[in-house]
Parts: structure tokens; sequence; C-alpha cells
């Protein structure tokens, strides 16, 4: 199993946006010197705690600040630019990268963010998937590219005004072959979206913020795409993100992760069923699906969302984790606010050296005792 990192980022609005930004690569620079393999790094153009505007622009200030971590959108919100400004971007981003890049996609989810932009009443589902298929298009195609695809409003060519010989109508192509690894956040239970990933070859990760007892219809989805495509799902694909402290101490870890009223965590899940009550998507914190809106508190959503405590409890958990929904091949940390600096980074660094190791170690015997 690998570890991977995710961050939204959600921080309060009364912190100086250059010192949260400042924070916000520090994580990932101390991600990448513990050996995590991916950081994937949310975008919200209207949101001031969760205050990334362009994922890809914030993640490439990181490329010469890291050696060995892959770089992911988390994510490019696909209805927000034309898919000509991300194909090329992308790729750019690639190849300064040098493949260590991921991309992160999905429509945007949040209504503010699309208001601004004037398409609150388009289908913004719609507008992500004929831009994904464009993007692939012009990764896939030569000058003049005239990309035409039935039932989509992108239009792509530069067969009026290309000078091939002057280097004039080129778009870009990614250094990786065929092109990045593209994955999509998973937000909701028994998502069909999770199907066509399967079906195009995109990777899932599960959100952090969905009931753990849902995950396992992702996987089950994925499966039954890539089976519909002819393809054999591979457990390694599919990231599985959740909320987690760890200390050396029991009661440090229940004070900051749960129970203190400045805790990161308590903030984060305050935002989170905040803005998902006010979107009407109270379901991802639901236990079954009739379950009443008035029972989703914030304590039920701590309870059930965040896993905290000494090491061997955290791998106690996690494994127990893995029981209930299977193997999957990216535990993906959660990045939160650093109320207290030096805990967050204890945190990690125990989750890299200490958790990971102990939890591969547990399934490498019960899979030899197999």
């Amino acid at each position: 199993m690998r570890l991977g990192y995710f961050t939204m980022p959600v921080h309060p609005m009364h912190r100086s946006w250059s010192e949260t930004l400042k924070e916000d690569r520090e994580a990932i620079i101390l991600a990448d010197k513990l050996g995590f393999y991916d950081a994937f790094m949310g975008e919200h153009l209207t949101d001031a705690c969760e205050n990334i505007t362009n994922s890809m622009m914030f993640q490439a200030s990181l490329i010469p600040a890291t050696k060995q971590i892959k770089l992911a959108t988390g994510t490019a919100n696909l209805s927000h630019m034309h898919p000509v400004l991300i194909a090329v971007q992308a790729a750019m981003f690639d190849h300064l990268a040098e493949g260590r890049f991921i991309l992160g996609v999905s429509p945007g989810a949040l209504t503010s963010d699309a208001e601004a932009l004037g398409i609150l009443e388009q289908d913004r589902n719609k507008m992500f998937a004929e831009a994904i298929d464009v993007i692939l298009a012009i990764w896939e195609g030569e000058p003049p590219y005239d990309i035409d695809l039935p039932d989509n409003r992108y239009k792509v060519s530069t067969a009026r005004t290309m000078t091939l010989d002057l280097g004039v109508g080129y778009m870009g192509k990614p250094f990786q072959k065929p092109r990045p690894e593209i994955v999509g956040t998973v937000v909701a239970p028994y998502s069909p979206g999770v199907v066509l990933m399967g079906k195009r070859d995109f990777h899932p990760l599960s959100a952090n913020f969905l009931l753990s007892q849902h995950l396992k219809s992702h996987w089950e989805n994925y499966c039954k795409g890539k089976a519909e495509a002819g393809a054999q799902a591979k457990v390694e694909d599919w990231r599985v993100a959740r909320a987690i402290f760890v200390h050396d101490d029991d009661k440090v870890a229940a004070r900051y992760a749960r129970y203190d009223e400045k805790s990161p965590y308590r903030f984060y899940y305050h935002q989170m069923r905040a803005k998902m009550k006010r979107g009407k998507r109270l379901y991802v914190f639901k236990s079954y699906k009739d379950q009443p809106d008035e029972e989703i508190t914030h304590d039920y959503v701590m309870d059930h969302c965040v896993i905290y405590g000494s090491v061997n409890k955290v791998v106690d958990r996690i494994l127990a984790l893995r029981e209930e929904i299977g193997e999957f091949g990216e535990l993906v940390y959660a990045g939160m606010d650093w109320v207290e600096p030096a805990l967050n980074k204890r945190s990690m660094q125990l989750m890299a050296e200490e958790v990971l190791p102990r939890v591969n170690a547990a399934i490498a015997k019960s899979a030899a005792a197999a």
C-alpha cells in the first residue's frame, strides 16, 4: 500500500492568505521528504477557506522544491476553462516535472464558482465530459486537429492559421506516454461516474468525507467499468482518502483530532458538514439513504470520519478499514490546517515512518499465511 497526501485545503478565514500558502507548500515539501507517493491539491475560485484558486499553478511552484513526489491537481475543474488551456498547460507541467505529474479532474462542485463564471445554469457535468474528450483528442492528435465530436460544444482546429514549418499550429503533448495518469475524486455513495472511470482508465480517489461503509461501492463500480471495457481492474489504481491524526500519546491525539474546540479536524468537518448541508449533499455522511438530516450532527460526522490515536491504534483502524472495504492501492492522508504545526508534522512523520510500514508488514504476513 502506498501513502499519498490530499488537501483541499481548509483554513480559517482570519488567517493571512500568504501565510496559508506557505504552510500548504511546506506540508507537501515535508510529504516529499517523508516518501509520500503523491500530493493532490484542491482548487476553488470563490472560497476564503479553501483558497487555492489554481492547483496547477500552486503545484508548479513545488517542482523545484521537491525531488520524488508526484504533484497532482486535486482537481482541475474542467467546466471552468476551455479544454485547450487545460491540455497544453497540463502537458507543459508534465515536462517541467519530468513526469512527476497526475491530472486530477472534476466538473467543479462549488456553485459560487459557477455563478462567478456565468455558468451556474449550465450542465457542468456535461461540460466536464465534453472537455475531457477534447483534452485526450488533443494529446492523441496532430495539427490541424479538427476536433468536432458529436454533441460537444468544444470545436478545436488550427487548420485556417497553421504554418507548420514555423511551428505555428502545434499543441504540446505530455512528457509521459501515452499520457499522465488521470484521477477523479469520488464523493457520492454508489457513484455511477466510477463506472465511466473504469471504461476510460481514469483512476478513482474516494473522498475522506464519505463514510467507510460506502467505499466498497466505488471499487465495485470501477471493476464493472473495467470489465465493460474488456480490462482487469488493478487494486493499485484505487486511492482511498481518510482524515487521520497519529501521535505518540493517545491523549494528545484525542485532544487535537477530536475534542479540542480549536482542533483543525473539528474545524474541517464543521466546514464540510455546513457546506454539504448548504448544497443538499448531506447524504455523503449518512449511514443509510433515509437517515434523517437532524441525525447528521457535527459529533456524528467526527465519530464516523476521523481516525486518530497512537501508532498501534491507527494501524489497527487502517487494517480494519481494509478488512471492511477490501484491498486498495493507496491510503491518502488528508491534510488539515496547522493549528499546532509540530503536531501536524509529527503525525505525517509517524504515518510515513511507523504506521504505513506496520500496515504493509501485516498485509504481507497475512498474504504469506493465506
